[in-house]
């Protein structure tokens, strides 16, 4: 009910209450609170959906933040080889849309293979939007710093998650992915502080 129809439902029930006609007041705060009811069911619907989405196995988060950091470095990968000025970055950024669209796809393989099956959300955070829209509005050798300062952080985030995974993880087969992983990861990180 919009607050115009409950402000024009309210009039004829308060001026009757002032002549003394308190039935209908009686019966209009009625409906009130039984509205307020329903709002407050809804509300409490609403809470419990969100807190059912913010309880994610670690599996499920584990498989959703490396599908974010693939994206991001597939995205960002892109921009370099449009943006860079330097060759060597140009050319880490090929590397990055080619290994991450590989790791990706080994993610969803290892992922569809566990029981019950795991598909990763690939949801970028607001730290890689954000780094994203750095770039994107980065040009010459600001882009070439940018570039390099987020790759060498994202691959040390990166290899911390899949190190932290391959450890203690709860599904074979993701835990496996991030063990595979690792490697990978070090590799790009290595590179990149070597440019």
């Amino acid at each position: 009910m919009t607050k115009h129809h409950l402000i024009l439902g309210l009039a004829p029930a308060l001026a009757l209450a002032a002549c003394g006609g308190n039935t209908t007041t009686n019966a209009t705060t009625g409906d009130m609170t039984g509205m307020n009811m329903e709002d407050m069911n809804m509300t409490d619907e609403a809470n419990a959906t969100t807190n059912m989405a913010a309880q994610v196995s670690p599996a499920q988060q584990f498989a959703n933040d490396v599908a974010a950091s693939d994206q991001y470095e597939i995205e960002a990968g892109k921009l370099a080889q449009e943006k860079a000025q330097s060759q060597g970055l140009k050319d880490f950024g090929a590397l990055m849309v080619s290994e991450h669209t590989k790791s990706s796809d080994k993610l969803k393989t290892a992922g569809n293979a566990a029981n019950p099956a795991i598909i990763p959300a690939p949801t970028l955070t607001a730290e890689q939007e954000a780094n994203l829209a750095a770039l994107r509005n980065a040009e010459g050798a600001a882009f070439d710093a940018a570039y390099k300062t987020q790759q060498t952080a994202a691959h040390e985030k990166a290899l911390a998650l899949v190190q932290g995974y391959a450890a203690s993880g709860d599904v074979p087969e993701l835990k496996s992915f991030a063990g595979e992983a690792q490697k990978m990861v070090q590799e790009h990180l290595t590179k990149i502080r070597s440019l």
